[in-house]
């Protein structure tokens, strides 16, 4: 979504909050959290939970195995789901011509460090670049080509964009900045 006027224009990023990631965030936590109900019940000797039947596992060492992976696998759920619900990654690239000013701002984990916030002179921007590669896993970024920097991407890195659809992104910047567009593809 972009909100532009003659001096300003923003242009809004999606994060991490979709619902394909939430749904893959659950996953982990529902199969981890049988593993670790298997496990224990291993450990008790009767089944806590009456569909997950664990009459045939021995606590040691598949009980401890079972219990070991379905921690592990609740930690990296939870952390997925903490992902999804602090929406890391969204955030707004602002572009002030009044103030001269590129604006690139994204929320990151939580701490000291959760607002990025990175600031650029317009003039320094030599055009808009577009970089694409190809094949099994295409890949699309748009970024500002300023000099003396790296390239700092202005959309989402997993975006999945056609070609057109990137080409129409990258030209509305290089418009409102008067600069042009650079295509890199890498097969």
């Amino acid at each position: 979504m972009v909100r532009q006027s003659k001096w300003i224009q923003i242009d809004f990023v999606k994060g991490s909050r979709t619902s394909s990631n939430f749904y893959w965030s659950c996953i982990p936590v529902c199969g981890s959290l049988g593993f670790s109900l298997v496990g224990i019940s291993s450990y008790i000797g009767k089944d806590s939970v009456s569909l997950l039947s664990s009459e045939q596992i021995v606590f040691i060492p598949q009980g401890i195995v079972m219990f070991f992976y379905g921690t592990a696998g609740l930690f990296l759920g939870f952390y997925l789901c903490c992902t999804v619900l602090w929406d890391v990654g969204s955030g707004y690239n602002l572009f002030d011509k009044r103030e001269g000013r590129l604006l690139i701002f994204r929320w990151g984990f939580p701490g000291r460090n959760r607002r990025i916030c990175i600031r650029l002179l317009l003039k320094d921007i030599q055009a808009v670049g577009l970089e694409t590669r190809e094949g099994p896993y295409p890949r699309r970024i748009l970024y500002p080509k300023v000099r003396g920097r790296q390239n700092i991407p202005l959309t989402r890195i997993g975006e999945n964009s056609s070609f057109d659809e990137m080409e129409e992104k990258a030209a509305e910047p290089a418009r409102f900045l008067r600069v042009s567009i650079e295509s890199f593809q890498d097969f």
